[in-house]
């Protein structure tokens, strides 16, 4: 400090301050700490306050608020709580980044993936939730286009029911789900798989039909699978018998048939089980399987294999 005048050079900051002389140079150019005058030799100045400013300056810059924020708050234009409250949301932000790109690096480092397949998982990773969920609407859109029964309807919106946003620190299942599930709903066979099951069910009440049937065919079929019951076998017979009428005539098995073998879709129900995993939910166990014996029990007891056209209406 010089005793004329008490003001600071730079070198005379640094040495006061521990700070590096062409830093305060940067942030006295920034605006952040002008000098107060300058000397006869043009060398700039500063007083006690820009001293006491720089310690404040780099204390906010070690918590990483940028120069303009901190100008802001000296010039009194934003107060010290406001940026501090902007830079939460900030780091929060970035933290939340950091956490998926560690749990996709995670991924990565448990399978050997393609360069197209890396470049997938990463740019899928970084959609944002509205971007996530677009994706899946379009999909839906496309299944139940036109289709305004009530069963309809509801299924669709739980086709849509996507979480928000990927946890904050999503494991690597929860990111391999993601990924399979937007690679599913840009299937164009899934899509017309849905769409025909979509348009099967218009008007005939499958929802209902469905979710009745759901619980039998896993308690019985399911049984019959864990105990080696072949379904062509004798004791498949017995098996049936607990799951559909006795009595339902040849035309509604035929209908039946149909209607299971579009149903049994391996592919609808792992779209069920990715919305559970992206939830944190555990998936339900796998029904297809079980419907996939009672198609082929049913199959091996039909009289006249195609002589009786199939229709839906037939079903109960």
């Amino acid at each position: 400090m010089n005793d004329v005048t008490g003001l600071y050079t730079i070198g005379q900051l640094a040495q006061r301050t521990g700070l590096q002389a062409r830093t305060i140079r940067f942030w006295s150019d920034s605006g952040v700490v002008p000098p107060v005058q300058r000397s006869e030799g043009g060398y700039r100045l500063y007083d006690a306050e820009a001293a006491a400013r720089l310690d404040l300056v780099r204390t906010l810059r070690d918590l990483g608020l940028g120069l303009d924020a901190i100008q802001q708050v000296l010039e009194k234009r934003a107060t010290l709580s406001e940026v501090a409250d902007l830079h939460v949301k900030a780091l929060d932000a970035e933290i939340r980044t950091l956490k998926i790109r560690r749990s996709v690096m995670r991924v990565l480092a448990n399978r050997d993936s393609s360069t197209k397949e890396i470049a997938l998982i990463n740019a899928l990773s970084r959609l944002s939730a509205r971007e996530r969920q677009q994706i899946i609407d379009d999909f839906v859109d496309r299944a139940f286009a036109d289709v305004v029964d009530e069963d309809a309807t509801l299924v669709a919106g739980w086709m849509r029911d996507l979480p928000s946003d990927l946890p904050e620190d999503p494991t690597s299942e929860q990111i391999n789900a993601w990924v399979e599930l937007a690679e599913l709903a840009g299937d164009e066979s899934f899509q017309q798989t849905v769409r025909r099951m979509v348009l099967s069910g218009e008007e005939n009440n499958r929802l209902e039909y469905g979710l009745a049937l759901r619980p039998l065919v896993l308690e019985h079929a399911g049984a019959a699978l864990s105990h080696g019951i072949a379904p062509e076998s004798a004791g498949a017979s017995l098996i049936l018998k607990r799951i559909i009428p006795d009595d339902l005539p040849t035309e509604g098995i035929a209908a039946l048939i149909t209607w299971l073998d579009m149903v049994a879709e391996p592919r609808v129900e792992r779209y069920w089980q990715l919305l559970s995993i992206l939830k944190g939910q555990k998936p339900s166990p796998p029904a297809v399987p079980a419907f996939e014996w009672l198609l082929a029990a049913l199959r091996a007891r039909r009289p006249r294999v195609g002589a009786v056209q199939a229709d839906c209406r037939h079903l109960p």
